[in-house]
């Protein structure tokens, strides 16, 4: 299933996967967003699997909102296990 993005009232609703084959299209979405606006949220309840690059993924995003003074955050029920992988990363 490939990645699909809904937006309701400001957040963005995640539904599929984010891997290898879905970070590109992800970074660049989000990317333009946040640059663009102030504050940008993701709701990741319906996230089936996220690998390795898609937690990349969501910590390069991170980085480019902290860059530009901006707010990028993750709700859903599993960000818990998702920031608990970026205590030990450097923020790029």
């Amino acid at each position: 299933m490939a990645l699909q993005i809904t937006e309701k009232k400001g957040i963005f609703y995640l539904k599929g996967k984010i891997n290898c084959s879905t970070v590109r299209s992800f970074i660049i979405h989000f990317e333009h967003y946040i640059l663009q606006n102030r504050c940008t949220t993701i709701n990741i309840d319906k996230i089936k699997e996220i690998d390795s690059d898609g937690l990349k993924a969501i910590k390069t995003l991170t980085a480019i909102a902290l860059r530009q003074q901006k707010i990028f955050s993750t709700t859903g029920y599993n960000t818990k296990d998702i920031y608990g992988d970026f205590e030990n990363w450097e923020v790029a």
